[in-house]
């Protein structure tokens, strides 16, 4: 029985909940693959992980008891003219206490792809919209004295270095004086000079060899011209300080970029990314500067919609900037591509000289992205919504839920969140005369989202016993099933939180911990077997109710056994699913993890579909397609009374023979078939033109033994396969065990 029928698929709330929950655990940067075919839906999970991750942040800001708390995000006037003076005099001091600070605080970038569809360097564009949301969240004048008084290229280039100092700030020193000490001294010295000066004037001097008084000079006298160009030194070196603040308030980094894509010199020799890295690198150096200086931890969450749409160079430039220029180890950057993952694979593979003739787009993604996060397709109780709020004249989105938006703070305001707009994201406030009619009176009682109460001792407790038999030798024997790949832990990792806290939620009866972690890694490890299993199980099911017996679906069966029978299916159609097989990992290992160590069933198979997120669902379309195709192959056998796969896969050479006696056909080519030891698996994975040649039949008796035997099949797939095999491995049929046949 499928799941869906006794439990519900959980709200887009939820997901967003979890996912939420999990990107205020995990260090940056992380890069999140926000997978839906529905953008309105990407759009509405995007909104609620603000909502939860500014709540999240206020919560731990109410919760801080310790002194001194964090600074105003809306600085004071005292605060500003603090946060001047250490950018001129001080600099920060990394220490294990403020690398360890609870509060945190973060800032929502949007960037809507689409919008800027027409740049040549679309990634440029990402990163000069970055650069701007930035200036605007922390101020130009701010960022100016930043690049001018404080960030050395050579230094800021290396890693922090932790420091066992209670202080964390140290002031800049010449020599063993502190700067600020000596302008200090030399303000005052001047007014000691200057007061007397201007108050009581210069002494005439006196010619004392011929004893006459000497005319007072018109000019400046010599201790005049002394005073002034003593106080002119400081006055020349505050002067440039001023110019350099006021060309970088002018030109800011966003022109800087533009003009960097002007100069070919600097876009074809030296290297664009290079120099735009540079620019990134002291945006993050700023950001370190402003944790300290506001006691609290900042992350920026950019979120990047409508990729989907562009073309497939511009798509690759993206993610590559993703890759290079926001995923430094120190990097303070949450990335979120939210995106129709389907489309967006189609058009990397499309992408010409981006990619290398080994590598797959899903290769490509899995080299960026650190935690896939899929939103499960709409139930039908989801589907029977949507349609009613569209009747109704609502929202799209799956349920008509009012999110409770946070206080008003320093955390909740609108400062916090900078967005390109997109169509799916633009609200209007219309008066009772302007709105649309509905269809339907809007009547009944919506509820409002509430977010769980959660045991997050338990939720922790879980997701530490699931760690712990991944690296425990004497628990588990996942070790040896998970991949020596850094990312793909990375993954694991991620995913494994996200799959709990979803339980969590939905108030689940959660596994033991070491199933949760063996989910988890059978996905990441081998999704489209995975795939073709959960598509498997989903045709039977459907299949049942079409035959009648619902209920005499096997969810005792384990998906071994699944996979085995349908093995042969997926063995004959891999010519047209090599790109995935291509994405898993030991097909021998995987044989062991189910039919051994681990024997999944289908129903916790049905149960865990609730909670996977990290399964791309455009492997499983792509395999629903291909097996959908098949199926009406199984209809034309079924006219013409065609003999399944199956059953020519376990027939004999004598078997042939009766069949071929059946059939009426002449003795000698029973007699052929004999002597050239013919049978089933001859059949279906020999070459067609070289079976006719051998039996030497006439078109019509060969269109008879074809139909029977191999089905209704279209003229060009016989050569579609041929052709593809011999691009790949000739001679060598690509099967699930990994075997060649």
């Amino acid at each position: 029985m499928a799941i869906e029928k006794v439990m519900d698929i959980p709200s887009d709330n939820v997901y967003a909940y979890a996912l939420s929950k999990t990107l205020t655990k995990v260090s940056s940067p992380v890069t999140v693959g926000l997978y839906s075919e529905c953008h309105n839906r990407i759009n509405m999970v995007l909104k609620n992980i603000e909502v939860h991750m500014n709540q999240e942040a206020k919560r731990r800001e109410d919760k801080c008891t310790k002194e001194p708390k964090p600074r105003s995000i809306t600085p004071s006037v005292s605060d500003l003219l603090s946060l001047i003076f250490r950018l001129l005099f001080y600099r920060p001091v990394w220490t294990e206490q403020n690398q360890n600070m609870k509060n945190i605080r973060y800032l929502f970038v949007r960037f809507s792809a689409w919008h800027f569809a027409g740049s040549d360097l679309l990634w440029a564009a990402l990163v000069m919209q970055l650069c701007k949301a930035l200036q605007n969240s922390f101020g130009k004048l701010q960022l100016g004295l930043f690049r001018i008084a404080q960030h050395d290229e050579e230094k800021d280039a290396g890693k922090k270095k932790i420091e066992d100092i209670p202080k964390n700030w140290r002031s800049k020193k010449l020599g063993c004086i502190p700067i600020w000490a000596l302008i200090l001294m030399g303000f005052i010295g001047s007014l000691l000079i200057l007061v007397p000066l201007i108050i009581l004037g210069f002494p005439d001097l006196k010619n004392h060899e011929e004893g006459e008084k000497v005319e007072s000079s018109s000019g400046y006298g010599v201790l005049e011209g002394f005073a002034i160009a003593a106080l002119g030194v400081p006055a020349v070196g505050a002067l440039r300080f001023i110019l350099l603040l006021l060309k970088n308030l002018i030109f800011n980094q966003d022109l800087k970029i533009r003009q960097r894509l002007d100069n070919k010199k600097v876009s074809q020799q030296l290297g664009l990314m290079h120099e735009v890295r540079k620019e990134m690198r002291l945006l993050c150096c700023f950001i370190y500067f402003m944790e300290i200086f506001e006691r609290r931890r900042i992350r920026v969450v950019l979120e990047i919609t409508n990729l989907d749409r562009c073309t497939p160079k511009k798509i690759v430039g993206v993610l590559d900037a993703i890759n290079i220029l926001l995923s430094d180890e120190e990097s303070p950057f949450i990335s979120v591509l939210a995106v129709d993952p389907e489309v967006l694979v189609r058009q990397v593979q499309q992408a010409e000289d981006c990619l290398s003739k080994r590598d797959s787009a899903y290769d490509f993604l899995d080299r960026i992205i650190t935690l896939p996060f899929t939103v499960p397709p709409l139930s039908d109780a989801s589907k029977s919504s949507v349609f009613e709020n569209i009747v109704r004249g609502q929202s799209e989105n799956p349920e008509d839920i009012r999110l409770k938006e946070p206080e008003a703070s320093a955390l909740g305001g609108p400062e916090t969140s900078f967005s390109v707009e997109d169509e799916y994201s633009v609200k209007y406030s219309e008066t009772k005369e302007d709105q649309v009619i509905p269809l339907i009176s809007k009547t009944g009682n919506f509820e409002t989202f509430a977010t769980a109460e959660l045991n997050l001792n338990e939720v922790d407790r879980l997701i530490e016993s699931a760690f712990s038999c991944i690296f425990s030798r004497d628990k588990s024997k996942l070790q040896s099933y998970i991949s020596g790949d850094t990312m793909s832990m990375r993954r694991v990792i991620n995913s494994i939180r996200v799959t709990i806290m979803i339980m969590e939620t939905q108030k689940m009866e959660p596994p033991p911990p070491e199933k949760i972690a063996a989910w988890v890694v059978l996905v990441d490890r081998w999704p489209c077997r995975l795939s073709w299993i959960i598509q498997c199980v989903e045709d039977d099911q459907q299949s049942d109710e079409i035959d009648g017996t619902f209920c005499a679906a096997d969810n005792t069966k384990t998906l071994w056994e699944v996979f085995n029978y349908n093995s042969l299916e997926l063995c004959i159609i891999g010519y047209e699913v090599e790109n995935f097989l291509e994405s898993d990992g030991d097909p021998e290992l995987f044989e062991i993890f189910l039919r051994k160590d681990f024997k999944f069933t289908v129903e916790e198979l049905e149960m865990f579909k609730l909670c996977t997120v990290n399964l791309n669902y455009s492997m499983k379309n792509e395999l629903a397609r291909v097996r959908g195709s098949r199926r009406l192959n199984k209809a034309g056998r079924n006219a013409f009374q065609s003999l399944s796969s199956r059953t020519v896969m376990n027939m004999k050479t004598e078997d042939i023979c009766q069949e071929l006696t059946k059939l009426s056909f002449p003795e000698k080519y029973l007699e052929t078939v004999r002597k050239n030891f013919i049978d089933g698996r001859t059949i279906l994975f020999g070459d067609p033109k070289d079976l006719r040649q051998v039996l030497q039949m006439t078109l019509g008796e060969w269109t008879a033994f074809k139909i029977h035997f191999l089905g209704v099949t279209p003229p060009s797939r016989p050569s579609l396969a041929k052709t593809r095999q011999d691009t790949t491995n000739p001679g060598v049929v690509i099967c699930p065990s990994g075997h060649g046949q």
